[in-house]
């Protein structure tokens, strides 16, 4: 086992150490804590950043048969470095967040090119990789190597801010700094298996005790310690960001359909479903009215000619920062035209091929409801 080495700056003598806290963490970890979590079985940390980056925005339950086929269909990073993007984008299709994909093949690359197929063992070396941010390069250094590194997710800042009343949101920089400060001083003296149990018994906490909404509180171990059950302000802390209101966007995408297939674009690398195949998105002069169906129909007739087009309910999807309202167009052709058939950026999908497609997730979900179990499958 690795040498427990410190990340990061160390506080001031005493500002905000408590060696109380861990202790506390590590033997309600230890007693309490999850233990059977797949990638809890290996100190790989191959499979330790797999899960991380995977579990980034994600619950558990979701990501545990995502991160099986990953690892089935790319047991080492250097297999996964190797794969075609399109691959890895077609497996990660319906965990979102696709910016994650992108940065995980990438990730994969450099450390086969640069670190000879092997993680760098120092959280300060992980942060610098593809999508490894500060905290997850932390959490992957103690649970593959035992670093005595700090981590500081969404989770362990909502337990942060309880215990110890922090006011403020925690995305705030100011506040964020003062976390991180904290984070550190509070790790424990000790050796790799107490920073292994102390690291997940942080996430374990706030992820099934200290939760956003009807808190465990009385089967915390840090009860006793915590400002904010003493003062009444469980529900109140984490201060929540200040409201603002959500933006909302406009879409008409078409469902193009003939002979069995669906005509799909490939999205560009960067933007909302970016690397990922999609319905074509059209932008219209008018959305409603005549016009509207004729346009979309001169541009179906690009790509053969046209046997019907109607238009289908507006569907809704919520990102993190808006709502996207998307309209789809059900257009059939007679025929594709040969001179059109595979014309980049648009490809021919069967319908039969749209549940393991690397699709966003409200396109398959259309798709499948559409064509999955009725007989327009046979009509298209």
């Amino acid at each position: 086992m690795k040498r427990l080495a410190s990340a990061g700056p160390s506080p001031a003598p005493g500002q905000h150490s408590d060696p109380g806290f861990s202790r506390a963490v590590v033997d309600w970890q230890r007693q309490h804590g999850r233990h059977s979590l797949p990638w809890q079985q290996s100190t790989d940390a191959y499979r330790i950043w797999l899960s991380e980056i995977m579990l980034q925005q994600t619950q558990v339950a979701a990501v545990i048969p995502y991160y099986q086929r990953f690892l089935e269909r790319f047991p080492t990073v250097v297999q996964l470095a190797d794969a075609d993007i399109a691959e890895v984008m077609a497996l990660w299709s319906g965990l979102g967040y696709y910016s994650r994909a992108r940065n995980l093949h990438r990730c994969a690359q450099l450390v086969r090119d640069e670190h000879g197929g092997a993680f760098p063992a120092d959280a300060t070396l992980l942060a610098t990789l593809p999508g490894i941010g500060r905290s997850t390069a932390a959490a992957i250094a103690a649970f593959a190597w035992g670093e005595r590194a700090a981590i500081l997710d969404g989770n362990v800042k909502r337990v942060f801010c309880r215990v110890f009343g922090v006011e403020g949101f925690p995305g705030e920089k100011r506040v964020e700094n003062a976390l991180w400060e904290r984070a550190q001083a509070l790790l424990p003296e000790a050796d790799a298996q107490a920073m292994q149990a102390y690291t997940q018994g942080l996430m374990d906490l706030g992820a099934t005790v200290c939760t956003r909404s009807r808190p465990a509180c009385p089967s915390c171990p840090l009860a006793q310690r915590c400002v904010a059950r003493e003062t009444g302000r469980v529900a109140e802390l984490p201060q929540r960001k200040p409201r603002k209101p959500v933006p909302v966007r406009h879409a008409d995408m078409l469902v193009l359909v003939c002979e069995g297939r669906v005509l799909l674009q490939q999205r560009g690398p960067s933007g909302i479903w970016g690397g990922l195949l999609s319905l074509p998105e059209l932008a219209l002069d008018v959305r409603d009215g005549p016009q509207a169906a004729q346009q979309v129909a001169q541009f179906a007739a690009g790509f053969g000619p046209v046997r019907d087009t109607g238009v289908l309910p507006e569907r809704s999807h919520g990102f993190t920062h808006f709502t996207l309202h998307f309209r789809p167009w059900l257009v059939r052709l007679d025929e594709v035209s040969p001179a059109v058939a595979e014309a980049a950026p648009y490809a021919w999908l069967p319908l039969a091929s749209v549940a393991g497609a690397a699709l966003p997730a409200p396109v398959k979900k259309l798709l499948l409801g559409l064509f999955g179990a009725n007989d327009l499958l046979a009509a298209a």
